[in-house]
């Protein structure tokens, strides 16, 4: 028996073999044929048990497509004595909800047997939805299993968090994608022994599969079944045939899930980390999958003033400079741009000090330390004000006078000895050297007067 059938410029697949898709006919079966899962899934552990001991409770399945979510609740359908309904996130609403979950309310009073409620994609349920499924999962009426690739902490409501057992799926390892391509090779419900693979070619799609299971089968179905057979009818795939298969690879990047938020989270921290090569990596990673320009430019503003700030003030300008210039002349040339803002700032002295400063000045005034405004620095008359003068500063010598500006001693600004904040922080730490002697004002008889707007006008 043949894998193909009529054997043409077309090849066809042997009738028997099956018309799902390789991804569907390999779906593991048991606990057993699971795997790269072993740290929840392992012999000893929690999960493991109370699914083979039959006392599973309502639990979140959170990890990246093509890691199995789906294919455990099935298994712990399999495995359990329970009813078994599933839904998507995506098709359901609360209609159809509130009909599932009377039925199984139903199903227990009429045969004592409890329902497992398997919702995929359950993130995309809005808080109403989510909240139907509250008082029947606190009751017992229903096990809910409900599969995410988002982080549950952030997507799913608290009381159902905190009403089931939350477990992270990790993405398959390389050895564990060779495996499950291995398994399908000579499966009777996959390729049946009718087709061979190279090592170096399964090693290379289960590398550029990024641990997704799905997508390495069906990429190894596409390859087997646009490769002509040998004339003894057997097919062998070599590496050559596994890249044309999957061709562009495919960067695992949701914009509105956690890939999206580590990356930019890797990228940041590679700049504030002065690793100009790690942060390009990321910048490439991001604008391969497709990231709006604009919003790495804007993070490199941000991040321009709160991880360089006065170490290197170039940093800012040249960060909004390219978030300009990004706008202006659009992709992919901005991408030369980015990088030239990204290994500046990779490279540039660092120095928090003024995010820490606003932060500890900001803390003061949310949490009560409301102080007055001094007296002389008021603007304009008032009757209360009395005659008290203002020292303008610009007619001290080295342009500094002293007088307070803020009733209190405490230190917000703390200039590091990083970059051109060395050259401020010597220079803070000369006038704290006078501000316990008077600093001679020429103008002093003459005084001066705030017209209101902030300029400085002499008396007549």
């Amino acid at each position: 028996m043949d894998l193909f059938e009529g054997q043409s410029k077309a090849p066809k697949p042997k009738a028997g073999v099956g018309t799902a898709p390789l991804a569907a006919r390999m779906r593991p079966q048991a606990l057993d044929e699971i795997v790269g899962q072993d740290h929840i899934l392992g012999s000893d552990k929690l999960l493991r048990r109370a699914i083979e001991a039959d006392r599973i409770s309502s639990i979140i399945l959170y990890g990246p497509p093509g890691c199995g979510k789906t294919t455990l609740a099935e298994v712990i359908a399999k495995t359990t004595d329970r009813r078994f309904e599933r839904t998507s996130g995506v098709l359901a609403n609360v209609a159809i909800l509130r009909e599932l979950l009377k039925a199984a309310v139903h199903w227990k009073k009429m045969n004592g047997q409890e329902t497992i409620l398997f919702i995929d994609e359950i993130h995309r349920f809005n808080k109403s939805q989510q909240d139907v499924l509250l008082p029947y999962v606190e009751n017992g009426d229903i096990i809910l299993i409900g599969a995410t690739t988002h982080n549950p902490f952030f997507f799913i409501n608290t009381p159902l968090n905190s009403r089931s057992q939350i477990f992270q799926l990790r993405p398959l390892d390389e050895a564990s994608v060779v495996k499950v391509l291995e398994r399908a090779l000579t499966a009777p419900t996959g390729l049946n022994g009718l087709v061979t693979a190279s090592e170096d070619g399964l090693a290379h799609l289960a590398a550029v599969c990024e641990g997704d299971a799905r997508r390495a089968l069906n990429a190894l179905e596409i390859a087997a079944l646009t490769t002509p057979p040998n004339d003894g009818g057997m097919v062998h795939l070599t590496k050559h045939e596994i890249e044309e298969s999957v061709q562009k690879k495919a960067v695992n990047y949701d914009h509105d899930e956690d890939e999206h938020y580590d990356t930019i989270s890797a990228f940041i921290k590679s700049v504030r980390g002065s690793d100009p090569n790690a942060a390009v990596y990321w910048l490439a990673k991001m604008l391969y999958a497709g990231e709006d320009p604009r919003f790495i430019a804007r993070r490199l503003v941000i991040l321009a003033s709160e991880d360089i700030g006065n170490a290197d003030p170039r940093g800012l300008t040249l960060a909004v400079s390219a978030m300009q210039a990004v706008e202006f002349i659009g992709m992919p040339e901005g991408r030369i741009t980015l990088s030239q803002a990204t290994t500046y700032l990779a490279c540039a002295p660092k120095s928090n000090a003024a995010y820490l400063a606003i932060n500890a000045a900001l803390g003061d005034v949310e949490n009560g330390r409301t102080l007055p405004v001094p007296k002389h620095l008021q603007s304009g008359p008032k009757p209360d004000k009395g005659d008290v003068e203002y020292k303008y500063a610009h007619n001290g010598d080295g342009h500094f006078v002293d007088q307070e500006y803020v009733p209190t001693d405490k230190v917000y600004y703390e200039p590091t000895h990083q970059g051109y904040e060395e050259t401020i922080r010597k220079r803070i730490e000369h006038w704290n050297g006078l501000r316990n002697r008077r600093t001679p004002n020429k103008d002093a008889k003459r005084g001066w007067r705030n017209d209101g707007n902030d300029h400085r006008e002499r008396q007549s």
